[in-house]
C-alpha cells in the first residue's frame, strides 16, 4: 500500500446538480435554523470526526461564492478546495463537438478532484443528510485500513429513503458477507398500497433491501480507473451530447476486474433528501427537531 498521511481525512461533496425536480438549486436551499445548506450539516459531522479535507465540487457560477461562504464558517486549519466541474474536462488526445451543454455525471465530478486528493477520502452527494454515525463509521473504516484496494460503501435501508411525492432513484445493492456484490439502478420507485414498486420493472422491492445513497469511501485509485473508463465512455461518439458516467458504475466494474473490494457498512444514521420541493418542510422540520434535541448547535458555526 502506498505510504498515506493518516492526519488526513478528506470529504469530496458532489453539489453541480441542477435541481430540476426540485425546483430550484437545492444545494444552497436555507434548510437549517440558522439559514444553514444541508451540505454544512454533513460538513460539521464530518469535522467532528476527524476529517481535516473539505472539497466541493460545484458549477463555474457558484465557485466564487461557495468558496466565500465556506472559508467564513470552516476554522482556517481545515484545508477547502472548492472545484468546478467542467466540460471540457476530459482526458487528453479526445475531441468532443461543442453541442455539450452539461457536465458528464457523478464519476467525472469525483475525477475533477485528482489532483488534490492523494489519501483515502468520503464521497457524499451535497444535498443529502447522512448523520454523524456515518461519518464514524467512515471514520474509523479509513484509520484502519491497510489496503489502497479496500473501498467501503455506508448502506441505507430502501424503505428509509423513499419521498413521500414521488418516485425515487435509488442504487439496490446485492450483499454478501458484508461485501457489495453488486449495484442495480432502480430509477421509478415509489411506495404503493404498503409495498416498495420499481414501476420500470414492475417489480416489488423490499423494505430492508440496502440501498446506496452515494456515500462512498475509496482511495485514489479511483482516479486512474476513471480515466480509463471515461476515454472508452469518449471513444463512442454517440455520447457526446447528453450520456453521463456514473460513479456506481464505475465502482461496480473496478469491482468485477478485481481491482477493489466494496465492504458495505451498515448505520442507525437517519437519511434524508430533499428531491422535491415539498421535501423541504421535512428537511426543514427535522434540521430545527436535531438541532433542539442537541444533536447541533445553533447556530452550526459560531464565529458566523
Amino acid at each position: 500500500m502506498p505510504q498515506q498521511n493518516l492526519r488526513v481525512m478528506t470529504l469530496l461533496l458532489m453539489a453541480a446538480g441542477s435541481g430540476s425536480r426540485y425546483g430550484k438549486l437545492k444545494q444552497f436551499d436555507d434548510l437549517g435554523p440558522a439559514g444553514e445548506f444541508l451540505m454544512e450539516f454533513s460538513i460539521f459531522d464530518a469535522l467532528k470526526n476527524g476529517f481535516n479535507h473539505i472539497v466541493v465540487i460545484t458549477k463555474q457560477e457558484n465557485q466564487e461564492f461557495l468558496q466565500k461562504h465556506l472559508s467564513e464558517r470552516i476554522d482556517s486549519s481545515v484545508q477547502l478546495d472548492v472545484l468546478v466541474q467542467k466540460i471540457e474536462d476530459i482526458p487528453s488526445g479526445i475531441d468532443i463537438p461543442n453541442k455539450r451543454k452539461k457536465p458528464w455525471g457523478t464519476a467525472h465530478a469525483v475525477w475533477t478532484a485528482r489532483d488534490v486528493i492523494k489519501t483515502p477520502f468520503v464521497i457524499i452527494n451535497a444535498d443529502d443528510y447522512y448523520g454523524e454515525k456515518a461519518f464514524e463509521s467512515a471514520a474509523n473504516f479509513i484509520k484502519n485500513q491497510k489496503d489502497f484496494a479496500a473501498f467501503a460503501l455506508v448502506a441505507y435501508r430502501l424503505k428509509d429513503t423513499l419521498s413521500d411525492y414521488g418516485s425515487v432513484s435509488r442504487g439496490v445493492c446485492s450483499v454478501k458477507n458484508k461485501t457489495l456484490k453488486s449495484i442495480k439502478e432502480r430509477t421509478k420507485i415509489v411506495k404503493n398500497d404498503g409495498k416498495i414498486i420499481d414501476e420500470e420493472s414492475g417489480l416489488e422491492l423490499s423494505e430492508d433491501a440496502s440501498v446506496s445513497m452515494n456515500f462512498w469511501i475509496c482511495t485514489p485509485l479511483i482516479f486512474d480507473y476513471t480515466k480509463d473508463y471515461f476515454s472508452q465512455f469518449l471513444a463512442d461518439k454517440n455520447n457526446h451530447e447528453k450520456k453521463e458516467i456514473y460513479l456506481p458504475f464505475v465502482a461496480q466494474e473496478m469491482m468485477e476486474n478485481g481491482h477493489i473490494s466494496v465492504e458495505v457498512l451498515t448505520t442507525n444514521s437517519h437519511w434524508f433528501g430533499v428531491t422535491y420541493y415539498d421535501d423541504k418542510k421535512t428537511a426543514v422540520n427535522t434540521l430545527l427537531n436535531l438541532t433542539e434535541e442537541g444533536t447541533y448547535p445553533a447556530p452550526l458555526w459560531p464565529k458566523v
